[in-house]
């Protein structure tokens, strides 16, 4: 049974509990964190961290724990579950005041809720998805306009995989006035020659910590990057393209709705960014 961390307290998860009146359940007000584990040590921990104050602030919602007893937490939970490879979630919630209001409860009697839970997940870095890459299909983005705010409000990405199952494939990217925004729980991008292109940083996409860092390696790496829009159409036509994630890390893309890219297996890019990323991230690891 996994022992899990509840607003101080670590507990088998069946014990654990928050109140039917906080209000993650009831409004999604919540943000949260995923941070992927590697050899038993947290991956790009700092970046997470810093998001994590980002969407707090963004909320007007106050931040429960230090940068360093959220590291030790998380640390904690990995030597309590035994966790080689997997991923720790993370979630603060405003609370509860003990009972229901659109209004917020006051800052200052009403405690955030704040959870962690691990999740085991063993070959997370030789995924034989990444090998074989993943089809997409295109779905209209119909979500409010902070997506850069990192927030539990996933019900329509989650209809986005839905929609994707359905249909036989593996993800979807959301489209938003003729350009792609990005995949249901991760960055898109394409390339074309040896350029690679993804949106550019804004309101309108999450500001990925696996992005960041993979951008940065392509850099160093001598290969070209372009932050700008791209349409599903420029998508079809490109040599290959992939997503970044922090439980996906780099994931090669093979088709987009119906259509396959390339010979429809994983080309040069996607793969060696893969591997630079999860050296990298290793070395850096905490």
């Amino acid at each position: 049974m996994r022992i899990v961390y509840v607003n101080g307290e670590y507990l088998p998860e069946d014990e654990a509990k928050v109140s039917i009146f906080d209000r993650g359940f009831l409004m999604a007000d919540g943000v949260y964190e995923v941070t992927s584990v590697l050899d038993g040590k947290l991956i790009d921990f700092e970046g997470h961290a810093i998001r994590l104050s980002r969407s707090l602030n963004e909320l007007a919602m106050r931040n429960p724990i230090s940068k360093d007893d959220l590291l030790e937490v998380h640390r904690e939970l990995v030597r309590l579950n035994e966790i080689d490879e997997g991923l720790i979630y993370l979630q603060v919630t405003r609370g509860s005041d003990g009972d229901r209001d659109f209004a917020f409860p006051d800052p200052e009697t009403t405690e955030p809720t704040i959870v962690l839970f691990t999740q085991s997940k063993p070959g997370l870095a030789d995924s034989p998805a990444a090998k074989k890459g993943a089809k997409i299909i295109s779905i209209e983005d119909i979500r409010w306009g902070r997506r850069d705010i990192k927030t539990v409000q996933l019900l329509y990405p989650s209809m986005g995989k839905m929609m994707a199952k359905k249909a036989g494939c593996d993800d979807a990217w959301m489209v938003e006035d003729g350009f792609v925004t990005e995949g249901t729980s991760n960055n898109a991008y394409i390339v074309k020659g040896n350029k690679i292109v993804t949106r550019a940083l804004s309101n309108d996409i999450l500001h990925g910590i696996t992005r960041a860092a993979v951008l940065r390696f392509a850099k160093e790496a001598q290969m070209e990057v372009e932050e700008r829009n791209f349409t599903i159409d420029e998508a079809k036509a490109a040599d290959e393209a992939f997503t970044t994630s922090a439980s996906a890390f780099v994931m090669p893309v093979v088709e987009i709705d119906g259509v396959m890219l390339g010979d429809g297996t994983p080309g040069r890019i996607a793969p060696r960014l893969r591997e630079i990323y999860l050296d990298e991230m290793r070395k850096a690891a905490v």
